[in-house]
Protein backbone atom coordinates (compact mmCIF):
# COMPACT_ATOMS: atom_id res chain seq x y z
CA UNK A 1 0.00 0.00 0.00
CA UNK A 2 1.41 3.53 -0.72
CA UNK A 3 2.47 5.54 2.17
CA UNK A 4 2.13 9.43 1.81
CA UNK A 5 4.67 11.32 3.65
CA UNK A 6 5.54 15.48 4.13
CA UNK A 7 6.95 17.73 2.45
CA UNK A 8 9.72 19.70 4.09
CA UNK A 9 12.90 22.08 3.63
CA UNK A 10 12.29 21.38 -0.56
CA UNK A 11 11.74 17.26 -0.31
CA UNK A 12 9.78 14.33 0.56
CA UNK A 13 10.17 13.58 4.02
CA UNK A 14 9.34 9.95 5.54
CA UNK A 15 7.13 10.20 8.62
CA UNK A 16 8.59 8.78 11.74
CA UNK A 17 6.18 9.22 14.09
CA UNK A 18 4.91 5.98 13.40
CA UNK A 19 0.76 6.96 13.01
CA UNK A 20 -0.95 6.70 10.09
CA UNK A 21 -4.59 7.43 8.81
CA UNK A 22 -6.43 5.70 5.90
CA UNK A 23 -6.98 6.86 2.39
CA UNK A 24 -9.88 5.67 0.73
CA UNK A 25 -11.37 5.66 -2.63
CA UNK A 26 -14.69 6.57 -1.43
CA UNK A 27 -15.96 4.83 -5.33
CA UNK A 28 -15.25 1.71 -3.86
CA UNK A 29 -15.35 2.24 -0.27
CA UNK A 30 -11.50 0.38 -0.36
CA UNK A 31 -8.39 1.75 1.44
CA UNK A 32 -5.79 2.37 -1.52
CA UNK A 33 -3.37 4.66 0.83
CA UNK A 34 -2.28 5.76 4.22
CA UNK A 35 -0.89 8.85 5.19
CA UNK A 36 1.74 9.79 7.83
CA UNK A 37 1.07 11.08 10.65
CA UNK A 38 3.48 14.13 11.72
CA UNK A 39 4.17 14.81 15.63
CA UNK A 40 4.46 17.54 16.82
CA UNK A 41 8.49 17.12 16.37
CA UNK A 42 8.07 16.82 12.69
CA UNK A 43 5.69 20.50 12.86
CA UNK A 44 8.75 21.96 14.71
CA UNK A 45 11.20 20.90 12.12
CA UNK A 46 8.75 22.10 8.84
CA UNK A 47 8.48 25.62 10.64
CA UNK A 48 12.68 25.72 11.06
CA UNK A 49 12.68 24.94 7.32
CA UNK A 50 10.26 27.48 6.53
CA UNK A 51 11.80 30.04 9.49
CA UNK A 52 15.52 29.64 7.55
CA UNK A 53 13.94 30.02 4.47
CA UNK A 54 12.26 33.45 5.21
CA UNK A 55 15.97 34.18 5.79
CA UNK A 56 16.47 35.17 2.17
CA UNK A 57 12.41 34.99 0.34
CA UNK A 58 11.43 37.68 2.72
CA UNK A 59 13.68 40.59 1.72
CA UNK A 60 13.90 38.79 -2.01
CA UNK A 61 12.49 41.13 -4.62
CA UNK A 62 9.06 41.55 -6.18
CA UNK A 63 10.46 40.51 -9.41
CA UNK A 64 11.96 37.31 -7.87
CA UNK A 65 8.95 36.00 -6.53
CA UNK A 66 6.65 36.89 -9.54
CA UNK A 67 8.91 35.06 -12.00
CA UNK A 68 8.30 31.80 -9.81
CA UNK A 69 4.70 32.69 -9.30
CA UNK A 70 4.66 32.63 -13.23
CA UNK A 71 6.26 29.63 -14.24
CA UNK A 72 4.21 28.37 -10.93
CA UNK A 73 1.11 29.21 -12.99
CA UNK A 74 2.23 27.27 -16.40
CA UNK A 75 3.12 24.30 -14.54
CA UNK A 76 -0.25 23.94 -12.75
CA UNK A 77 -2.07 24.39 -16.19
CA UNK A 78 -0.40 21.71 -18.11
CA UNK A 79 -0.96 19.39 -14.75
CA UNK A 80 -4.37 20.44 -14.33
CA UNK A 81 -5.63 17.24 -15.64
CA UNK A 82 -2.97 15.08 -13.22
CA UNK A 83 -4.14 17.22 -10.16
CA UNK A 84 -8.01 16.57 -11.32
CA UNK A 85 -7.22 12.92 -10.82
CA UNK A 86 -5.89 12.74 -7.51
CA UNK A 87 -8.59 14.78 -6.42
CA UNK A 88 -10.98 12.47 -7.87
CA UNK A 89 -9.49 9.62 -6.80
CA UNK A 90 -9.56 10.76 -2.93
CA UNK A 91 -12.67 12.63 -2.74
CA UNK A 92 -14.95 11.27 -5.16
CA UNK A 93 -16.19 14.50 -6.96
CA UNK A 94 -16.69 14.01 -11.02
CA UNK A 95 -13.46 14.83 -13.20
CA UNK A 96 -15.38 18.25 -14.62
CA UNK A 97 -15.86 19.31 -10.86
CA UNK A 98 -12.47 18.46 -10.32
CA UNK A 99 -11.27 20.56 -13.04
CA UNK A 100 -13.55 23.46 -12.26
CA UNK A 101 -11.69 23.52 -8.47
CA UNK A 102 -8.45 23.17 -9.90
CA UNK A 103 -9.35 26.13 -12.59
CA UNK A 104 -10.60 28.46 -9.12
CA UNK A 105 -7.51 27.95 -7.50
CA UNK A 106 -5.43 29.18 -10.54
CA UNK A 107 -7.17 32.43 -10.25
CA UNK A 108 -5.35 32.98 -7.31
CA UNK A 109 -2.19 31.92 -8.37
CA UNK A 110 -2.68 34.37 -11.27
CA UNK A 111 -3.67 37.28 -8.63
CA UNK A 112 -1.10 36.31 -7.08
CA UNK A 113 1.55 36.97 -10.37
CA UNK A 114 0.44 40.51 -9.79
CA UNK A 115 1.36 41.11 -6.21
CA UNK A 116 3.58 44.10 -7.15
CA UNK A 117 0.41 46.21 -7.25
CA UNK A 118 -1.23 45.09 -4.53
CA UNK A 119 1.72 45.76 -2.52
CA UNK A 120 2.08 49.03 -3.73
CA UNK A 121 2.22 51.44 -0.65
CA UNK A 122 0.70 55.13 -0.21
CA UNK A 123 3.24 58.62 -0.09
CA UNK A 124 2.24 61.78 1.57
CA UNK A 125 4.65 64.51 0.58
CA UNK A 126 4.90 68.09 2.42
CA UNK A 127 2.84 66.49 5.27
CA UNK A 128 5.39 69.10 7.33
CA UNK A 129 8.18 71.24 6.23
CA UNK A 130 10.27 68.81 4.07
CA UNK A 131 8.31 65.91 5.78
CA UNK A 132 7.11 62.92 4.03
CA UNK A 133 5.13 60.48 5.09
CA UNK A 134 4.88 56.45 3.49
CA UNK A 135 2.54 53.53 3.95
CA UNK A 136 4.38 50.14 3.40
CA UNK A 137 2.97 46.83 3.95
CA UNK A 138 5.77 43.88 5.18
CA UNK A 139 5.67 40.03 5.61
CA UNK A 140 4.66 38.52 8.80
CA UNK A 141 7.17 35.63 8.71
CA UNK A 142 6.37 31.80 8.62
CA UNK A 143 2.51 31.33 8.15
CA UNK A 144 0.35 28.34 7.88
CA UNK A 145 -3.00 27.23 6.35
CA UNK A 146 -4.98 23.87 7.44
CA UNK A 147 -7.57 23.26 4.93
CA UNK A 148 -10.42 20.88 4.33
CA UNK A 149 -11.15 17.50 2.65
CA UNK A 150 -13.96 19.10 0.14
CA UNK A 151 -11.52 21.06 -1.77
CA UNK A 152 -7.90 19.45 -2.01
CA UNK A 153 -6.29 21.66 -4.41
CA UNK A 154 -8.44 25.00 -4.56
CA UNK A 155 -8.30 25.71 -0.83
CA UNK A 156 -5.05 25.59 -0.17
CA UNK A 157 -4.11 27.85 -3.48
CA UNK A 158 -6.72 30.36 -1.63
CA UNK A 159 -3.81 30.20 1.29
CA UNK A 160 -0.11 29.70 0.11
CA UNK A 161 -0.14 32.07 -3.31
CA UNK A 162 -0.63 34.89 -1.87
CA UNK A 163 1.37 34.31 1.47
CA UNK A 164 4.33 33.84 -0.26
CA UNK A 165 4.12 36.40 -2.84
CA UNK A 166 3.81 38.79 -0.21
CA UNK A 167 7.55 37.53 1.49
CA UNK A 168 6.00 34.65 3.53
CA UNK A 169 6.87 31.17 4.18
CA UNK A 170 4.25 28.69 4.78
CA UNK A 171 3.42 25.53 6.31
CA UNK A 172 0.00 23.77 4.55
CA UNK A 173 -1.58 20.92 6.79
CA UNK A 174 -4.33 19.36 3.96
CA UNK A 175 -7.19 17.25 5.34
CA UNK A 176 -5.73 13.44 6.29
CA UNK A 177 -8.48 12.35 3.85
CA UNK A 178 -7.19 13.78 0.77
CA UNK A 179 -3.74 14.48 0.70
CA UNK A 180 -2.12 13.83 -2.50
CA UNK A 181 -2.71 16.73 -4.37
CA UNK A 182 -1.37 19.36 -1.73
CA UNK A 183 1.33 17.05 -1.93
CA UNK A 184 1.47 17.43 -6.04
CA UNK A 185 1.29 21.08 -5.57
CA UNK A 186 4.48 21.60 -3.57
CA UNK A 187 6.18 19.20 -6.42
CA UNK A 188 5.25 21.80 -9.04
CA UNK A 189 6.28 24.71 -6.91
CA UNK A 190 9.78 23.68 -6.28
CA UNK A 191 9.56 22.43 -10.05
CA UNK A 192 9.00 26.18 -10.68
CA UNK A 193 12.15 27.39 -8.64
CA UNK A 194 10.69 27.89 -5.38
CA UNK A 195 13.76 27.58 -2.81
CA UNK A 196 13.69 25.16 -0.41
CA UNK A 197 11.53 25.74 2.96
CA UNK A 198 9.38 28.12 1.25
CA UNK A 199 6.45 25.69 1.07
CA UNK A 200 6.31 22.94 3.61
CA UNK A 201 3.39 20.29 3.58
CA UNK A 202 2.68 18.11 6.83
CA UNK A 203 0.13 15.65 6.92
CA UNK A 204 -1.52 14.66 10.28
CA UNK A 205 -4.75 15.01 12.64
CA UNK A 206 -5.10 17.13 15.77
CA UNK A 207 -1.89 16.90 17.03
CA UNK A 208 -0.08 18.73 13.79
CA UNK A 209 -3.08 21.21 14.00
CA UNK A 210 -2.06 21.81 17.95
CA UNK A 211 1.19 21.88 17.04
CA UNK A 212 1.08 24.50 14.24
CA UNK A 213 -1.80 26.81 16.73
CA UNK A 214 0.79 26.53 19.69
CA UNK A 215 4.16 26.67 17.42
CA UNK A 216 5.91 30.35 18.39
CA UNK A 217 7.01 31.12 14.92
CA UNK A 218 4.08 30.62 13.38
CA UNK A 219 2.57 34.42 12.71
CA UNK A 220 -0.67 33.83 11.41
CA UNK A 221 -3.15 30.57 10.63
CA UNK A 222 -5.44 30.35 7.90
CA UNK A 223 -8.44 27.74 8.52
CA UNK A 224 -11.25 26.61 6.15
CA UNK A 225 -13.52 24.03 7.94
CA UNK A 226 -16.48 23.57 10.08
CA UNK A 227 -17.57 25.90 12.09
CA UNK A 228 -17.20 24.27 15.74
CA UNK A 229 -13.18 23.57 14.42
CA UNK A 230 -13.18 27.16 13.20
CA UNK A 231 -14.32 28.50 16.36
CA UNK A 232 -11.27 26.32 18.34
CA UNK A 233 -8.96 27.29 15.64
CA UNK A 234 -9.50 31.18 16.15
CA UNK A 235 -9.33 30.74 19.90
CA UNK A 236 -6.48 28.45 20.26
CA UNK A 237 -4.54 30.33 17.47
CA UNK A 238 -5.06 34.02 19.45
CA UNK A 239 -4.50 32.80 22.55
CA UNK A 240 -1.12 32.06 21.58
CA UNK A 241 -0.47 35.53 19.78
CA UNK A 242 -1.56 34.72 16.48
CA UNK A 243 -3.25 36.50 13.43
CA UNK A 244 -6.33 33.94 12.71
CA UNK A 245 -8.45 33.88 9.66
CA UNK A 246 -10.71 31.06 10.24
CA UNK A 247 -14.01 30.13 8.11
CA UNK A 248 -16.46 28.04 9.20
CA UNK A 249 -19.82 26.61 8.12
CA UNK A 250 -23.24 27.66 6.76
CA UNK A 251 -26.69 26.94 5.90
CA UNK A 252 -26.92 28.84 2.91
CA UNK A 253 -30.60 29.89 1.68
CA UNK A 254 -32.03 30.57 -1.68
CA UNK A 255 -35.00 33.26 -1.62
CA UNK A 256 -36.95 32.55 -4.58
CA UNK A 257 -39.98 35.16 -5.43
CA UNK A 258 -43.47 34.54 -6.95
CA UNK A 259 -41.81 36.83 -10.66
CA UNK A 260 -38.61 34.61 -10.83
CA UNK A 261 -37.91 32.41 -13.82
CA UNK A 262 -38.98 28.83 -12.37
CA UNK A 263 -36.81 26.94 -14.64
CA UNK A 264 -33.61 29.13 -14.02
CA UNK A 265 -34.28 28.75 -10.49
CA UNK A 266 -35.07 24.88 -10.28
CA UNK A 267 -31.57 24.62 -12.44
CA UNK A 268 -29.79 26.43 -10.30
CA UNK A 269 -30.96 24.94 -6.85
CA UNK A 270 -30.29 21.34 -8.54
CA UNK A 271 -26.36 22.78 -9.50
CA UNK A 272 -25.84 24.16 -5.80
CA UNK A 273 -27.78 21.74 -3.95
CA UNK A 274 -26.39 18.68 -5.54
CA UNK A 275 -23.13 19.61 -6.98
CA UNK A 276 -20.12 18.02 -5.21
CA UNK A 277 -22.06 15.81 -3.51
CA UNK A 278 -23.27 19.10 -1.59
CA UNK A 279 -19.73 18.90 0.00
CA UNK A 280 -19.43 22.47 0.25
CA UNK A 281 -19.88 25.37 2.28
CA UNK A 282 -21.22 27.40 -0.31
CA UNK A 283 -23.87 25.07 -1.34
CA UNK A 284 -27.15 25.56 -1.14
CA UNK A 285 -28.99 23.47 1.16
CA UNK A 286 -32.39 25.58 2.05
CA UNK A 287 -34.90 27.25 -1.06
CA UNK A 288 -37.09 29.52 0.82
CA UNK A 289 -40.62 29.86 -1.86
CA UNK A 290 -42.85 32.84 -1.12
CA UNK A 291 -46.17 32.47 -1.86
CA UNK A 292 -47.44 30.57 -4.26
CA UNK A 293 -44.23 29.49 -5.48
CA UNK A 294 -43.77 26.37 -3.83
CA UNK A 295 -45.72 24.04 -5.49
CA UNK A 296 -44.30 24.60 -9.57
CA UNK A 297 -40.91 24.39 -8.10
CA UNK A 298 -40.77 21.55 -6.37
CA UNK A 299 -42.07 19.99 -9.46
CA UNK A 300 -39.06 21.88 -11.59
CA UNK A 301 -36.86 20.13 -8.90
CA UNK A 302 -37.90 16.79 -8.75
CA UNK A 303 -38.02 16.11 -12.38
CA UNK A 304 -34.59 17.20 -13.02
CA UNK A 305 -33.41 15.53 -9.63
CA UNK A 306 -34.56 12.31 -11.04
CA UNK A 307 -32.43 12.70 -14.08
CA UNK A 308 -29.49 12.96 -12.26
CA UNK A 309 -26.72 10.36 -13.17
CA UNK A 310 -24.54 9.41 -10.03
CA UNK A 311 -21.71 7.29 -10.09
CA UNK A 312 -17.95 7.07 -10.04
CA UNK A 313 -16.07 10.31 -10.38
CA UNK A 314 -13.67 8.98 -13.30
CA UNK A 315 -16.88 8.13 -15.18
CA UNK A 316 -17.20 11.14 -17.71
CA UNK A 317 -21.67 10.22 -17.64
CA UNK A 318 -21.21 10.85 -13.60
CA UNK A 319 -22.87 13.92 -12.58
CA UNK A 320 -22.33 13.33 -8.62
CA UNK A 321 -20.02 10.97 -7.08
CA UNK A 322 -20.03 9.46 -3.77
CA UNK A 323 -19.62 10.89 -0.35
CA UNK A 324 -15.98 11.46 1.38
CA UNK A 325 -16.45 8.48 4.01
CA UNK A 326 -18.97 6.14 5.21
CA UNK A 327 -19.35 7.85 8.57
CA UNK A 328 -19.95 10.72 6.93
CA UNK A 329 -22.90 9.23 4.40
CA UNK A 330 -24.90 7.88 7.47
CA UNK A 331 -24.78 10.60 9.04
CA UNK A 332 -26.16 12.59 5.65
CA UNK A 333 -29.00 10.02 5.65
CA UNK A 334 -29.97 10.29 9.08
CA UNK A 335 -30.78 14.17 8.57
CA UNK A 336 -33.74 12.28 5.73
CA UNK A 337 -35.02 9.83 8.25
CA UNK A 338 -35.03 12.68 11.39
CA UNK A 339 -36.72 14.73 8.86
CA UNK A 340 -39.32 12.68 7.96
CA UNK A 341 -39.82 11.46 11.79
CA UNK A 342 -40.13 15.67 12.55
CA UNK A 343 -42.97 16.26 10.22
CA UNK A 344 -41.27 17.23 6.58
CA UNK A 345 -42.38 15.42 3.61
CA UNK A 346 -39.89 13.79 1.74
CA UNK A 347 -40.00 14.05 -1.64
CA UNK A 348 -37.32 12.35 -2.82
CA UNK A 349 -35.35 10.07 -0.29
CA UNK A 350 -31.78 9.33 -1.73
CA UNK A 351 -30.81 7.53 1.23
CA UNK A 352 -30.95 4.01 -0.70
CA UNK A 353 -29.24 4.83 -3.20
CA UNK A 354 -26.34 2.15 -4.93
CA UNK A 355 -24.11 1.93 -8.27
CA UNK A 356 -24.26 -1.47 -9.27
CA UNK A 357 -20.40 -2.70 -9.54
CA UNK A 358 -19.76 -0.37 -6.78
CA UNK A 359 -21.67 -1.70 -3.62
CA UNK A 360 -19.25 -0.67 -1.43
CA UNK A 361 -19.13 2.77 -2.12
CA UNK A 362 -20.26 6.09 0.35
CA UNK A 363 -22.82 6.32 -1.77
CA UNK A 364 -26.22 8.44 -1.14
CA UNK A 365 -28.75 9.75 -4.02
CA UNK A 366 -30.47 12.99 -3.88
CA UNK A 367 -33.20 14.10 -1.37
CA UNK A 368 -36.03 16.86 -1.25
CA UNK A 369 -37.17 17.88 1.92
CA UNK A 370 -40.90 20.06 1.52
CA UNK A 371 -42.38 21.74 4.15
CA UNK A 372 -39.45 21.84 6.12
CA UNK A 373 -39.87 23.96 9.32
CA UNK A 374 -36.73 26.11 11.58
CA UNK A 375 -37.31 23.81 14.86
CA UNK A 376 -36.02 20.84 12.38
CA UNK A 377 -32.48 19.50 12.75
CA UNK A 378 -32.38 19.21 8.72
CA UNK A 379 -32.84 23.03 8.99
CA UNK A 380 -30.90 23.74 11.95
CA UNK A 381 -27.74 21.76 11.38
CA UNK A 382 -25.02 21.48 8.00
CA UNK A 383 -25.32 18.23 6.21
CA UNK A 384 -22.52 18.69 3.94
CA UNK A 385 -24.52 16.18 1.48
CA UNK A 386 -27.23 15.96 -1.23
CA UNK A 387 -29.88 17.22 1.10
CA UNK A 388 -32.00 19.60 0.06
CA UNK A 389 -34.90 21.51 2.24
CA UNK A 390 -37.86 23.96 1.18
CA UNK A 391 -39.03 26.35 3.47
CA UNK A 392 -42.75 28.12 2.72
CA UNK A 393 -43.47 31.22 3.79
CA UNK A 394 -45.85 33.75 2.54
CA UNK A 395 -44.03 37.31 2.27
CA UNK A 396 -40.17 38.72 1.61
CA UNK A 397 -40.28 40.14 5.05
CA UNK A 398 -40.88 36.90 6.62
CA UNK A 399 -38.53 35.23 4.40
CA UNK A 400 -35.85 38.14 5.24
CA UNK A 401 -36.43 37.56 8.84
CA UNK A 402 -36.15 33.79 8.76
CA UNK A 403 -32.45 33.82 6.79
CA UNK A 404 -31.36 36.30 8.98
CA UNK A 405 -31.94 34.64 12.11
CA UNK A 406 -29.76 32.22 10.93
CA UNK A 407 -26.31 31.40 13.30
CA UNK A 408 -24.69 31.62 9.49
CA UNK A 409 -24.23 34.46 7.24
CA UNK A 410 -21.89 32.68 4.82
CA UNK A 411 -23.92 32.50 1.02
CA UNK A 412 -27.09 33.47 0.09
CA UNK A 413 -29.11 33.92 -3.15
CA UNK A 414 -32.42 35.62 -4.66
CA UNK A 415 -34.08 34.97 -7.66
CA UNK A 416 -36.38 37.58 -8.95
CA UNK A 417 -36.94 39.65 -12.57
CA UNK A 418 -37.46 42.65 -9.37
CA UNK A 419 -34.47 45.18 -9.68
CA UNK A 420 -36.12 47.09 -6.48
CA UNK A 421 -36.71 43.82 -4.71
CA UNK A 422 -33.02 42.59 -5.73
CA UNK A 423 -31.34 45.30 -4.35
CA UNK A 424 -33.33 45.58 -1.19
CA UNK A 425 -32.06 42.21 -0.37
CA UNK A 426 -28.48 42.83 -1.25
CA UNK A 427 -28.79 45.19 1.64
CA UNK A 428 -30.58 43.46 4.16
CA UNK A 429 -29.76 40.35 4.35
CA UNK A 430 -27.14 39.50 6.50
CA UNK A 431 -24.07 37.63 4.61
CA UNK A 432 -20.83 38.12 3.25
CA UNK A 433 -21.86 36.78 -0.06
CA UNK A 434 -24.72 37.39 -2.17
CA UNK A 435 -25.64 36.19 -5.26
CA UNK A 436 -28.35 37.83 -7.43
CA UNK A 437 -29.94 35.12 -9.87
CA UNK A 438 -26.92 33.64 -9.01
CA UNK A 439 -27.31 30.69 -6.62
CA UNK A 440 -23.18 29.77 -5.74
CA UNK A 441 -21.74 33.74 -5.43
CA UNK A 442 -18.31 32.45 -4.65
CA UNK A 443 -16.31 35.88 -5.75
CA UNK A 444 -13.30 35.94 -8.94
CA UNK A 445 -10.09 36.30 -7.09
CA UNK A 446 -9.59 39.41 -7.13
CA UNK A 447 -12.62 40.27 -4.75
CA UNK A 448 -12.50 38.42 -0.90
CA UNK A 449 -14.42 35.36 0.07
CA UNK A 450 -15.83 34.72 3.46
CA UNK A 451 -19.15 35.15 5.19
CA UNK A 452 -20.28 36.83 8.52
CA UNK A 453 -21.72 35.73 11.94
CA UNK A 454 -20.43 31.71 12.52
CA UNK A 455 -18.88 31.41 9.15
CA UNK A 456 -16.23 33.54 9.65
CA UNK A 457 -13.90 34.06 13.14
CA UNK A 458 -11.13 37.12 12.30
CA UNK A 459 -11.42 40.49 10.76
CA UNK A 460 -10.37 38.88 7.56
CA UNK A 461 -11.34 37.13 4.49
CA UNK A 462 -9.58 34.93 2.55
CA UNK A 463 -7.31 35.99 -0.47
CA UNK A 464 -8.52 39.26 -2.55
CA UNK A 465 -7.26 42.22 -1.10
CA UNK A 466 -8.34 40.76 2.61
CA UNK A 467 -5.69 38.02 1.84
CA UNK A 468 -3.11 40.61 0.81
CA UNK A 469 -3.65 42.43 4.51
CA UNK A 470 -4.12 39.13 6.46
CA UNK A 471 -0.11 38.13 4.81
CA UNK A 472 0.86 41.58 5.62
CA UNK A 473 1.45 44.03 8.38
CA UNK A 474 1.23 47.78 7.57
CA UNK A 475 4.39 50.35 8.73
CA UNK A 476 4.58 54.32 8.21
CA UNK A 477 7.63 55.94 7.52
CA UNK A 478 7.62 59.55 8.47
CA UNK A 479 10.82 61.13 7.00
CA UNK A 480 12.61 64.62 7.11
CA UNK A 481 15.58 65.26 4.59
CA UNK A 482 16.78 68.75 5.86
CA UNK A 483 17.40 71.22 3.13
CA UNK A 484 22.01 71.43 2.66
CA UNK A 485 21.32 75.28 3.58
CA UNK A 486 19.72 74.09 6.75
CA UNK A 487 21.97 73.53 10.15
CA UNK A 488 21.58 73.20 13.42
CA UNK A 489 19.61 70.00 15.51
CA UNK A 490 16.99 70.23 16.60
CA UNK A 491 14.92 67.64 18.60
CA UNK A 492 11.31 68.83 18.76
CA UNK A 493 8.60 67.67 16.55
CA UNK A 494 8.22 69.27 13.81
CA UNK A 495 5.86 72.14 13.87
CA UNK A 496 2.46 71.96 10.78
CA UNK A 497 3.62 74.96 8.82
Amino acid sequence: MKTLSHWIGGKPVEGVSGNFGPVYNPATGAQEKQVAFASADEVDAAVGAAREAFRTWGTSSLAKRTSVLFKYRELLDAHREEIARLITAEHGKVHSDALGEVARGLEIVELACGIPEKLKGELSTQVSTRVDVSSIRQSLGVVAGITPFNFPAMVPMWMFPIAIACGNTFVLKPSEKVPSAAFKLAELAAEAGLPDGVLNVVNGDKVAVDAILEHPDIAAVSFVGSTPIARYIHTTGTANGKRVQALGGAKNHMLVLPDADLDLAADSAINAAYGSAGERCMAISVVVAVGETADPLIGKIKERADRLRIGPGDAPASEMGPLITKVHRDKVASYVSGAAAQGADVVIDGTGYTVEGYEDGHWIGVSLLDHVTPEMDAYRDEIFGPVLAVVRVETYDEAIALMNNSPWGNGTAIFTRDGGAARRFQMEVEAGMVGVNVPIPVPVGYHSFGGWKDSLFGDHHIYGNDGVHFYTRGKVVTTRWPDPSDGGINLGFPSNH
